[in-house]
Order: structure tokens, then C-alpha cells, then sequence
């Protein structure tokens, strides 16, 4: 057992109450300062005002005690949406998109997602491996402890389930806890062109039993939206997987309103993401039926379109958190500092709801609120040391980093 003791520090911390905080609530955080955080074993076992902490304590059983100097200590992020896991860059098409092409277009012409299929067809497994290594290191220099990572760049069964073996190995060979999911449906492969339906059905039938039986994946998400998935198409997926045990995800409404958060709610998802054209309709039936709203706006800005309404879904009573959304394409993005800045300068969301939407709303997202997402007794020791008097240093140091130094399970990673 390892005994550790922080003291001096200036903690700011949501606190759990046993669901993703909404409304008012998502705009509350705890701010403990001359603060100490005592762990074992990696766990948080004390935390509070440094006297609190202190008192009573046997100094002899403390392997190790760090005065942090006073400085800002935040848990660590959890990135609730990303597609790490890719083989190759796509800086063509962001050259492409800089000249006016849509996105959906450059689908159409073999781009975008079929891009990368081609690319993961072509990578070796262990090349696939150390391309996603170097983007979840480069995440976690940037404060990500926690990751969600999907697959959906091969579209075929040997395809994805080599994906979800390499998350797999990221997980077990990297300090960061990950969380896969599994997007076969993540666009219609080309030999399917024009028979989504059947392409749902293998899903369904083959891939989805496949990846269960293996226990790679936790979550089940699919892309609905105009041109690759409809509402019906994505309902018989959601609730067929559903049936098999995955937490439901849903990328919706990004391009166009196609009624994607309307069937989050329906089917009553974890999360629903991007939202970008989202109805306010769509978006407070999310908030009645508990689906979270995982907001990117990296890839807004990636895209140059305008910014989901991040301040009128926090107003409306939807949950809301916050990924990179990193890819090869749309958002080459691994930086949740950045999208923290995003969030409170173009999407009018408050430091304290960033905060709480990069941490412990996000927990949610993944199932892993237990344990990750806000600094108190029972939970993870991961947190973050800041370079400023308060988390506002995060979009305020604009263009930067602000974080001092990264802590997982109470070790320094970064």
C-alpha cells in the first residue's frame, strides 16, 4: 500500500450527485483552498482544507508528501468523444475544405471516413497501434486521464475487431483509462452502396455478436445522418445492441436536422453527440429522458461552421459534456484545453460548466462516474496541476497550455 499526501493546493471540484449535473447545477463546483488531498494505493482517501486532512493523521505511514506551492489543482479531463484509433492523416481534405468542398461531399468522392478504411486496410496491426500511442500520449501532455475511443474505420468484421484490439492494448499499456466503443456504423462501405439496410442487418447479425463475444466494446454508436444513417436505420441498430448489453451512443443532427436527438431520447441513449442543427424540441426531449449532450466544438471550429447552442442546452436542462472529437479528418484536435476554451468563448458556456462538462458530466458519458470525473473520497487520484489562481486559466491562456504537471491514480504521468 502506497501512502501519499498533497497539501497546499487550490482544488476546484464538481461534486457528485449521482448523475450527469444539468441546468443550474452544471454551473456549480466546489473550490477548496489551502486545500490537501491524501491517497492510497492511487485512491483518494482524504481531501479538504489542509487541517481537516492533517488532523489525526499517523505522518509514519506517509511513503510520500508534495507541497504543490498554492497552485490550481483540477480533476484530470475525461475526453468523452474521439476516433484515436486511425492510421493515417487526411491533410488533403483539410485543404479541400478550406476551399469550400462539404464534408459530405468529400464523402461522396471516396474521402472522409472511406479514407481511412483504406488506410486501416493497408496498416499492420502494430502500425495501427503506435500511430494511436503517440495521439493518446500526445492527449494525456495535455491533461486527458480518461478516453473514449471508437472504432469505425473498417466497416468489415476483421476491420473493426482489429480496431478494438489496438484500443484494447491502449488500455492495458498506457497509464490513461479507456473506454471503446464499437461504430461499424460509422458510414456505408462502398460493396454496400445503396443497401444500408442490409449493411445494418450484418451488423446486427455478425459483427455486433462478434464483438460481444470477445468483450471488446462497451458501447454501440452510429452516424446518423443524411446520407449515411437514418432515424429507422439507426433505431434497429441502437436497440438491437441495446438487447446485447452496449451503452447506446448516437452521433446526431450534425449537418442536418435528421430527428437524431429526437430518437436519443426515444431510445433514451447515454449520449448523443455533435448536435451542431440539433431542434430545441429534439434537444429538451434529450434533457427529460437523461441522454447527455456531448458537445466538440473543435470540430465546429475544424469545419467553420457555427457552434452548437452549449449555453441554451445547459439553460434547457440537458446534461452537457465535452470531447475533442480527434480524427484524421474533421478534427485533428487531442487538446481538451482548447476545447475547454471553445466551449466558454463561442459556445457562451461558464468556466464552471466547462469544467464540470470536461470532467465529471463526461465520466458519465463512459460509465466511469464511480470513480473518475470529480476529486472526492473513493475516487481516482487523477487531477491536474494549473498554471493560474483558478480553472478560467484554461481559456484564458489562450493558444497555450496551462497545465503544470498531469497525475494518474496519484503517479505523474506528464
Amino acid at each position: 500500500m502506497t501512502v501519499k499526501l498533497f497539501r497546499n493546493a487550490h482544488i476546484f471540484t464538481p461534486i457528485d450527485k449521482g448523475r450527469a449535473l444539468k441546468g443550474a447545477e452544471q454551473g456549480k463546483i466546489a473550490e477548496i483552498n489551502n486545500g490537501a488531498i491524501l491517497t492510497n494505493c492511487g485512491m483518494i482517501e482524504k481531501i479538504g482544507p489542509e487541517a481537516d486532512v492533517l488532523k489525526g493523521l499517523d505522518f509514519k505511514s506517509v511513503h510520500e508528501e508534495r507541497d504543490l506551492g498554492g497552485v490550481c489543482v483540477v480533476p484530470g479531463f475525461v475526453d468523452a468523444h474521439t476516433h484515436m484509433c486511425f492510421a493515417k492523416r487526411r491533410e488533403d481534405e483539410f485543404g479541400m475544405r478550406l476551399a469550400g468542398i462539404p464534408y459530405l461531399e468529400i464523402l461522396k468522392r471516396g474521402g472522409g471516413i472511406l479514407s481511412s478504411v483504406n488506410a486501416i486496410k493497408e496498416a499492420s496491426e502494430e502500425e495501427l497501434f503506435e500511430t494511436t500511442w503517440e495521439n493518446v500520449m500526445a492527449a494525456l501532455g495535455k491533461g486527458t486521464t480518461s478516453v473514449e475511443i471508437k472504432s469505425g474505420y473498417g466497416l468489415d468484421m476483421e476491420l473493426e475487431l482489429k480496431m478494438l484490439r489496438v484500443i484494447a492494448r491502449i488500455a492495458r499499456e498506457t497509464p490513461l483509462d479507456v473506454c471503446p466503443t464499437f461504430m461499424g456504423a460509422h458510414a456505408v462501405p462502398v460493396e454496400y452502396k445503396g443497401r444500408a439496410d442490409e449493411y445494418i442487418d450484418l451488423l446486427i447479425n455478425q459483427m455486433l455478436p462478434a464483438v460481444k463475444e470477445q468483450g471488446l466494446a462497451e458501447f454501440c454508436d452510429v452516424f446518423c445522418e443524411e446520407g449515411v444513417f437514418t432515424v429507422e436505420q439507426s433505431r434497429k441498430l441502437l436497440k438491437a445492441a441495446k438487447a446485447m448489453g452496449f451503452g447506446t451512443r448516437i452521433h446526431a443532427d450534425e449537418v442536418y436536422d435528421l430527428g437524431g436527438a429526437a430518437l436519443a431520447a426515444e431510445l433514451q441513449v447515454n449520449s448523443a453527440e455533435h448536435l451542431l442543427a440539433a431542434s430545441e424540441d429534439g434537444l429538451k426531449a434529450m434533457g427529460k429522458a437523461g441522454s447527455i449532450a456531448v458537445l466538440i466544438p473543435a470540430t465546429a471550429y475544424s469545419l467553420k461552421k457555427p457552434y452548437a447552442r452549449g449555453r441554451d442546452m445547459v439553460d434547457w436542462d440537458v446534461p452537457v459534456a465535452l470531447g475533442t472529437d480527434c480524427n484524421p479528418g474533421s478534427c485533428f484536435c487531442e487538446s481538451m484545453p482548447f476545447v475547454f476554451g471553445l466551449a466558454v468563448m463561442n459556445m457562451n458556456m461558464t468556466v464552471e460548466e466547462a469544467l464540470v462538462g470536461s470532467t465529471l458530466n463526461a465520466a458519465y458519458v463512459i460509465n466511469r462516474a464511480k470513480k473518475l470525473g470529480s476529486l472526492e473520497v473513493g475516487k481516482q487520484a487523477d487531477f491536474l496541476l494549473l498554471d493560474g489562481e483558478a480553472p478560467t486559466t484554461l481559456a484564458y491562456h489562450a493558444g497555450s497550455t496551462s497545465i503544470i504537471e498531469v497525475y494518474k491514480r496519484a503517479e505523474y504521468v506528464a
